[in-house]
């Protein structure tokens, strides 16, 4: 896989946009954390290696331990590993990024509102927007992983 172009230097512009959402969603009062294990769950969903390998990696250094990364593609079988905002997160995520397909039901809107009040929803949901768009944007574009740089 090559890379089909540089959107960085094609439209620093709209690139700068972009990042002024990530900064925007990086001084939000939700935790960097739980915002990264939702980056990277959006990007299992997408199917996109550039943002799988960079939030892996992210995480990592967070701290987070591999069990949870191991199992974030199976959140909803893996116990007490989640805990109830990061379960609610995800499906949230989940429900988000496949829109089309789930159209966002009543049903997980009451589920995550159990677990965020309506600035951090709207944050949230933010933050999953702009994953889709990075994503589609580096899958787009062929990004090449930073594992896959190192070989």
């Amino acid at each position: 896989m090559s890379k089909r172009l540089d959107y960085n230097q094609i439209a620093p512009t709209g690139v700068k946009a972009l990042g002024g959402v990530y900064g925007y969603v990086t001084q939000s009062s939700l935790p960097a954390a739980l915002v990264e294990l939702v980056y990277l769950r959006v990007s299992q969903i997408n199917n996109c290696a550039y943002c799988l390998d960079m939030h892996t990696r992210d995480l990592l250094k967070k701290g987070m331990k591999i069990e949870k990364l191991a199992l974030l593609q199976a959140w909803p079988e893996a116990g007490n590993l989640f805990d109830a905002r990061e379960r609610a997160a995800l499906a949230w995520a989940e429900s988000v990024t496949l829109v089309a397909q789930t159209g966002v039901p009543d049903a997980a809107y009451e589920a995550v509102r159990a677990e965020f009040d309506e600035r951090e929803l709207v944050d949230l949901t933010i933050a999953i927007g702009l994953m889709n768009t990075y994503n589609r944007m580096a899958i787009s574009f062929r990004n090449t992983p930073q594992a896959v740089q190192e070989i």
